[in-house]
Parts: C-alpha cells; structure tokens; sequence
C-alpha cells in the first residue's frame, strides 16, 4: 500500500470538506449568489470524486451507512486503523 499517495488523497479530500463547508455557510445567509452555488456544485462533485476513488483504494471512509460495501465481504476488516497507519 502507498501510504504517501493515501495521505495525499486524504489532504485532498480533507480541503474539499472544508471548502464545501464555507460555501455551504456562505450559502445559508446568501442563497442567490449564483457564483457561490456554483462553486459549491463543482466542489461538491469534485469531493464526491476523490471520495470514490479514496474508498475503492483504500476502503470506506465513513460508517453507519454512508458508504456501501464494494465487496462480497465486509471492507472495514481489512482496513488498518488510523494509528496503524505511518505517514
């Protein structure tokens, strides 16, 4: 496993959540600013994408149903904890 390309994608994953959340924020007092909304869709579908490609790699990124299971076996087993994990 790749541990430097994960942690790159991880970054990436991690600034696109943030920017969505600001635009997102931004949104709820400026709902007509038609150049933030779409910043907001673009982003969003770029996270969508880097988070699709992060859990086909490396296994899903969030539990409790937000992620299915791509496999015929439950992914979470062979997934190292975060501690295990050397950056």
């Amino acid at each position: 496993m790749d541990n430097g390309k994960q942690a790159q994608l991880l970054l990436q994953i991690q600034q696109l959540s943030f920017m969505a959340t600001e635009l997102n924020l931004y949104l709820d007092t400026h709902p007509q600013d038609q150049r933030a909304l779409a910043m907001f869709n673009q982003t969003h579908q770029e996270l969508m994408r880097h988070v699709r490609n992060y859990e086909q790699l490396y296994g899903p990124l969030l539990g409790y149903g937000y992620s299915p299971a791509a496999q015929n076996y439950w992914k979470w087993v062979d997934s190292p904890w975060p501690w295990e994990i050397n950056y």
